[in-house]
C-alpha cells in the first residue's frame, strides 16, 4: 500500500506523466553527462540534452531535481530534468 502511494505521488497533474525526484550524484563535466540518485535508491543516467530551464554548467552535485525516466538501449535515462532546489 505504501509503495502505491509513493508511486501515485510521482505523477504530475498534467496527463499523469510519471515524475521522479532525486539529487545530482555525479557530474562528468568534460563529457556532458551525469547521474541522479533517485529517491527509490537507483542511479539514473542523464545527458545535458535532457535539461529544462537550466544549463549543464550551472548544475552542482547535491542539487535536488525532478525528472521523467525513459527506456534507452543502455538502460533507464532521465529526461525533462528540472532543478527544484538551488
Amino acid at each position: 500500500m505504501a509503495r502505491f502511494l509513493i508511486d501515485r505521488a510521482c505523477f504530475l497533474q498534467k496527463g499523469g506523466t510519471p515524475m521522479h525526484t532525486g539529487t545530482i550524484k555525479k557530474l562528468v563535466r568534460e563529457r556532458g553527462f551525469g547521474f541522479i540518485s533517485d529517491t527509490d535508491g537507483r542511479e539514473v543516467f542523464f545527458h545535458q540534452s535532457g535539461l529544462v530551464d537550466v544549463t549543464f554548467e550551472t548544475l552542482s552535485e547535491g542539487q535536488t531535481v525532478e525528472f521523467e525516466v525513459e527506456k534507452s538501449p543502455k538502460g533507464p535515462r532521465a529526461i525533462s530534468i528540472r532543478v527544484t532546489q538551488q
